[in-house]
């Protein structure tokens, strides 16, 4: 091969290896520019869905918060600073029946899902209510099929406890510290609603503290 085709070969491979070098620079900048795109997309879609996600918690939270307020229906309600708190001994005249708050002895009745079948002292009740409890009463407008519903009930639910009282008013009677609800029926739905808000709920005085221990009765 003569010298002018030796160059002629060299100058035309030199040609097609900066070529091949000038498409992997080109790939390169093609992938560069997909990567760098899809990384954008993707960080913005994880922005996106955790601005989503935290705006829905916000937005549950709300409605928790509103709900926690949102008193039961038919509910009566007493304001609780006024409702004492001091450890007394002998009886207590309360304004309302069954109580609600108020002066109580130092015992608590143990109300972890406890069901009396006698009556059971106010005082010694309502410091269960203090320590967070629904107190369950009932007339004896009750039905035996309402009683063993609530039994079955309150036994299920620690901070809980139940008895009958032939004094008060309604049928069936729910109490917490501050918060009393009356129905006729075991079977309606305001007694879950109840339980569910206030069985250890905001309005407890002493939250967390013991609903075991206390006094027992038969």
């Amino acid at each position: 091969m003569s010298r002018t085709s030796k160059k002629a070969a060299a100058s035309s491979r030199k040609a097609r290896i900066e070529e091949m070098r000038r498409a992997e620079k080109a790939r390169e900048r093609r992938n560069r520019i997909i990567t760098i795109t899809l990384s954008t997309l993707i960080v913005a879609g994880l922005v996106g869905w955790g601005a989503y996600y935290i705006n829905s918690a916000n937005e549950k939270d709300e409605q928790q918060t509103a709900e926690a307020k949102k008193p039961v229906s038919g509910e009566k309600t007493w304001d609780a600073k006024k409702l004492g708190r001091t450890h007394v001994t002998g009886t207590v005249k309360y304004p309302m029946n069954p109580p609600v708050g108020g002066n109580h002895n130092q015992a608590w009745m143990t109300c972890d899902g406890t069901v009396y079948t006698t009556a059971v002292p106010n005082e010694n009740a309502v410091h269960s209510l203090e320590h967070g409890a629904v107190w369950v009463t009932y007339n004896d407008k009750a039905t035996d099929a309402d009683v063993k519903k609530l039994a079955d009930k309150v036994a299920k639910t620690p901070y809980t406890l139940m008895s009958p009282d032939k004094t008060q008013s309604g049928t069936v009677m729910l109490s917490a510290w501050g918060h009393q609800l009356s129905v006729n029926s075991a079977s309606d739905a305001r007694v879950e609603q109840f339980l569910s808000k206030y069985v250890q709920g905001t309005q407890t005085p002493e939250p967390g503290a013991a609903c075991t221990g206390g006094l027992t009765a038969s």
